[in-house]
């Protein structure tokens, strides 16, 4: 199948339009990486290339939330609650599901003096007895070293975190700062493969804070009333690429040049 890459027609960010514009969590963190492609992304309807799906990811992923809804169901403690002793059980809800649907609907919020519709895709949420709410993101990984939230492209984990918290906290609950990472880690100290992938699980603990969310809204509609195509981040490799790539082809795309 050929691979055709086209400017997206649909879904870009009108100036004119009173209607709100939806923006995703994903696209916020888009926003915090670098302006420039947020703003080709969004106003322009050209996004980055896309990576391939992490297939094995996803179905830890699934699974997760699978095991966690038997324990929703019931309303009893997951074992990672009891072995980490957190009196929490999976929060039972009956729009769990679309909270979850981060491509259709997930939870949203109308940031009105932005008009930007604000929406993401959470993977699990857990509560006390008292009714708190405690957001809960599912991750897999392979590894030797510790499990930590200390590297610094974990960042984006983190933002992720607080935007749903504050997503959460902007349609009425009440929300802890602390979250919960669930990692799964596929342990590498087997002799032999045998079909099967054995994992760790740990649970990290992360306090969020989402005090940086209502000035990056306003900062974002602010790029997208632009005319003009923002600066890129220093670190943007994206934005590097693209230039480099121009750079090249305006001195070897002439028929006379040749490349050495």
């Amino acid at each position: 199948m050929a691979f055709t890459y086209s400017v997206r027609s649909r879904g870009n960010f009108n100036p004119d339009s009173k209607e709100p514009f939806r923006v995703s969590r994903s696209k916020i963190d888009l926003f915090h990486e670098c302006p420039r492609c947020f703003y080709i992304d969004q106003r322009l309807g050209i996004k980055r290339p896309d990576t391939p799906p992490f297939s094995l990811n996803n179905a830890v992923d699934t699974l997760f939330k699978k095991e966690f809804d038997i324990h929703r169901a019931d309303e009893t403690p997951h074992p990672l609650m009891k072995k980490y002793k957190l009196p929490l059980v999976p929060f039972k809800n009956e729009r769990m599901e679309e909270w979850r649907d981060a491509l259709r609907r997930g939870i949203s919020t109308l940031h009105k003096p932005t008009n930007l519709f604000v929406r993401g895709g959470v993977d699990d949420v857990w509560v006390d007895d008292k009714g708190k709410l405690y957001i809960v993101d599912y991750k897999a990984t392979s590894t030797e070293k510790e499990i930590t939230l200390d590297e610094e492209w974990k960042g984006g984990y983190k933002r992720q975190m607080e935007v749903y918290q504050w997503l959460f906290r902007q349609n009425g609950f009440e929300v802890s700062d602390t979250g919960y990472f669930v990692y799964a880690n596929g342990k590498q100290d087997r002799k032999a493969f045998d079909g099967k992938l054995d994992f760790e699980v740990v649970v990290l603990p992360y306090t969020g804070k989402d005090d940086w969310i209502e000035p990056i809204l306003l900062e974002i509609k602010e790029c997208l009333l632009l005319e003009t195509i923002p600066e890129s981040s220093p670190d943007c490799q994206y934005c590097a690429y693209r230039r480099i790539a121009a750079e090249a082809s305006a001195k070897y795309g002439k028929k006379d040049k040749k490349v050495k």
